[in-house]
């Protein structure tokens, strides 16, 4: 599953890469500038920031022609800007702002141009990014970034602060990041790597994919799996439309699906496990040595390690203490539920 993930973001990024393989239609110095916020829209290209030491910042405009013409000649690409588009690249009172917009809302698909944005500023800056029709990418920054497409995927790496992103029409991929993050798409997979603090990750149409996360962490998508490994916090993953698979978690967890099976390997609890499913089994591994409150319901229930037990117990329900109480222990389910007490 990841590696078909890795394969769907890459080409989901396709456009990002097209755009900015070839020379910058220009090029901006921001070495005498102090930026400490960038402002960026463009309807029909990428927008890329990152973080780099101040000799090196400068902002790249890229623009060739849409919808796979050939190539347009630099003067071409000039008359066709002229013409038909108002662009603005300009710095103020420490705000970069860079504006790609055409002068009519309904100009000719053939005259259309992909315009993008390459931005290189030091790490300490916050983003306003919009784009219509191209990815977002953003490396190495700390601060305040919102940002969103309707037209391609997302790609962080690297970030701390406050970050909350938005496509409609592409994949996510989050690594090496802190804070509080907020990531949501429409149209694709979400995946998450080596990362802490509060995570918000939501999907109308892909699975989630998630690997190294500490702290506050949120996950749901209506169209796919949630797999996960390495958690540790807490977890709240939902699903309407596929399996959960989710290993080596060290954190409370909160956990649901309609439409698939359930595997949860937990290695240390937290304050509470919940899991429900209405569509499948559940199959749940923990640790058996600390007081547990049991509450349990399923077509049919196996216990391997079950011990110092007081209460209620059948093949359908399971109503009691283990060890004496404490964690609180909900599962049901439509189907089988199979716990394994290590």
């Amino acid at each position: 599953m990841k590696k078909f993930l890795n394969l769907m973001f890459a080409l989901l990024l396709g456009s990002a890469v097209n755009a900015q393989d070839h020379e910058p239609y220009f090029t901006k110095s921001l070495s005498k500038s102090n930026i400490n916020e960038v402002y960026a829209r463009t309807s029909g290209g990428s927008i890329t920031v990152s973080g780099v030491p101040s000799s090196e910042t400068r902002i790249e405009v890229y623009v060739r022609s849409n919808g796979g013409q050939d190539e347009f000649s630099k003067d071409e690409i000039k008359k066709r800007l002229e013409e038909d588009y108002d662009l603005n690249v300009s710095v103020s009172g420490g705000k970069l702002s860079a504006i790609a917009k055409a002068k009519q809302s309904n100009l000719n698909w053939k005259r259309t141009l992909n315009i993008s944005f390459k931005v290189y500023v030091s790490r300490n800056v916050s983003t306003d990014l919009r784009t219509s029709g191209g990815a977002i990418t953003l490396i190495n920054l700390s601060g305040t970034q919102n940002f969103s497409t309707s037209g391609g995927g997302l790609h962080i790496e690297n970030l701390s602060g406050k970050i909350y992103g938005r496509t409609s029409g592409g994949g996510i991929r989050i690594s090496d990041s802190q804070d509080d993050i907020n990531l949501s798409t429409s149209g694709g997979g979400i995946e998450a790597d080596n990362c802490r603090g509060n995570l918000a990750l939501s999907t109308s149409g892909g699975s989630i994919s998630m690997n190294v996360l500490q702290g506050t962490i949120k996950a749901r998508t209506s169209g796919g799996p949630v797999n996960g490994s390495k958690i540790k916090g807490e977890l709240i993953a939902h699903t309407s439309g596929g399996g959960v698979s989710l290993r080596d978690l060290a954190c409370s967890i909160d956990a649901s699906t309609s439409g698939g099976s359930m595997d949860i390997e937990i290695k240390e609890l937290g304050a509470y496990v919940t899991a429900s499913n209405s569509g499948g089994s559940i199959r749940l591994s923990m640790p058996g040595e600390k007081g547990l409150d049991l509450k349990l319901r399923a077509e049919r229930i196996k216990i391997d390690g079950l011990r110092n037990f007081s209460g209620e117990q059948d093949e359908h329900k399971v109503n009691g203490s283990m060890n004496g109480g404490g964690i609180p222990v909900d599962v049901h389910t439509s189907g089988n539920i199979t716990i394994a007490l290590q």
